[in-house]
């Protein structure tokens, strides 16, 4: 029982000293303007909540990359060209490397309606699309659409002129029911999505 006495204290030792690092100025034996002195610390744990969030965002995002370089690999029309034992290595491979991945979790909830949920479900079926087809050409000018989708410009003036330089009307209908942080998320993975394509199709 002292034992665990003694270690207790210990803990809570350790966490004073952690506080005092993090948050300055805050002295619990004073009574002078004791609300301001708690405000300003919530003020700092504020501050900290929302970093933290940036940051595990910033996570899920590299995350979400290296799934979408996955499915673009096990997608790529090189691996058509292997043999049995060469392809089952490779697919051997991957699927390795994608059970590692799936074993990071990570979860920073936004807040959405039904009606962003459904937005932000079609948005990934078809940029899934791209992701998923065969022909690179026609997936980089699609990709490239559903990019200028995400810019405010009006870019129904190029559409005869040059279809790179349109938008997906279906898409950008989609993206404007989303939420505004999942459209920032969502036009990052557009630009990961084409520089790859961009490099597939130069390769060709």
């Amino acid at each position: 029982m002292a034992d665990n006495s003694f270690a207790a204290r210990a803990k809570r030792s350790r966490f004073d000293e952690q506080f005092d690092r993090e948050f300055s100025g805050f002295d619990p034996s004073s009574n002078a303007k004791s609300t301001q002195r708690f405000i300003g610390i919530l003020d700092q744990l504020d501050s900290k909540v929302e970093k933290l969030r940036k940051d595990a965002l910033m996570l899920q995002e590299k995350k979400d990359f290296l799934a979408m370089s996955m499915d673009l690999l096990k997608n790529n029309e090189y691996l058509t060209g292997l043999n049995e034992s060469e392809y089952e290595e490779i697919n051997c491979y991957v699927q390795r490397i994608s059970g590692r991945l799936a074993t990071v979790e990570l979860s920073v909830c936004t807040v959405r309606d039904r009606a962003q949920e459904d937005s932000l479900h079609l948005v990934n079926s078809l940029i899934d699309e791209i992701i998923s087809s065969s022909d690179a050409v026609l997936s980089r000018l699609r990709c490239q659409q559903f990019l200028n989708a995400c810019s405010t410009t009006d870019t129904t003036i190029y559409t005869e002129l040059d279809p790179a330089m349109c938008s997906d009307k279906k898409f950008e209908c989609a993206l404007l029911g989303c939420t505004l942080d999942d459209q920032k998320t969502i036009k990052k993975r557009l630009q990961a999505l084409l520089d790859y394509l961009i490099k597939q199709t130069v390769v060709h």
